[in-house]
């Protein structure tokens, strides 16, 4: 009687939370609606709370539907912008750190891998070299990065208050999620994939050029 009474309450309870995780997933899907139709984010907290707790749910559900499969990411990532580009723009530049991914490199490219990611010589053949001439002068800390655990490792040896990351959705958005105690700004990569990727190089300006 007892080992049936505990399977039945197990099965209620199992039942109780897939229906609240698909009324939360609902929540969601209608407030990232409002984010796109208006610009407006509401409830912005929220947002970020219920995303942080089920994120991998909820892109379990969002292939399971056949939605975007960056529908999760594009909403975190707005709206943790928002919540945090007032802070972001009072930290000064120095205190500030720029990940880029190194899938932006040219072909040619002649950087070098070293213990703190690739070593841009700004040959001019790619974006990163840009992007470097523009934010190293003004006191900001860049680092081109091949994978998460540079991320960590730079992360750990470094005194700052606030990042810039450049990624595809699902790594700018677990960036965003893994500092979000440092007031993260991100822009979304234009062409995706492990080799020649492109950003919007006035995107990553605008993050920039936001604290002068």
């Amino acid at each position: 009687m007892f080992i049936e009474s505990f399977y039945t309450f197990l099965g209620q309870l199992v039942v109780f939370l897939i229906i609240i995780i698909a009324i939360l997933f609902i929540a969601i899907l209608i407030l990232g609606l409002f984010i796109a139709r208006k610009n407006k984010i509401k409830f912005p907290r929220f947002i970020l709370f219920v995303v942080d707790l089920l994120y991998s749910p909820f892109k379990t559900i969002s292939r399971v539907l056949g939605l975007d499969e960056y529908l999760i990411d594009d909403i975190a990532i707005k709206v943790r912008d928002d919540v945090n580009k007032e802070k972001f723009r009072k930290i000064p530049a120095d205190k500030t750190l720029i990940f880029l991914p190194h899938c932006l490199r040219h072909r040619d490219c002649p950087a070098t891998l070293q213990k703190e990611g690739l070593n841009c010589t700004e040959c001019g053949l790619c974006s990163i070299g840009v992007i470097k001439k523009k934010a190293e002068p003004l006191g900001y800390k860049l680092y081109i990065v091949p994978g998460s655990s540079f991320v960590k490792k730079i992360v750990m040896e470094n005194k700052f208050q606030a990042v810039i990351g450049v990624a595809c959705h699902e790594d700018l958005n677990q960036m965003m999620m893994l500092l979000s105690d440092f007031y993260p700004q991100g822009v979304l990569l234009e062409k995706t994939g492990c080799f020649e990727t492109k950003v919007n190089i006035k995107k990553v300006f605008e993050k920039i050029d936001s604290k002068y």
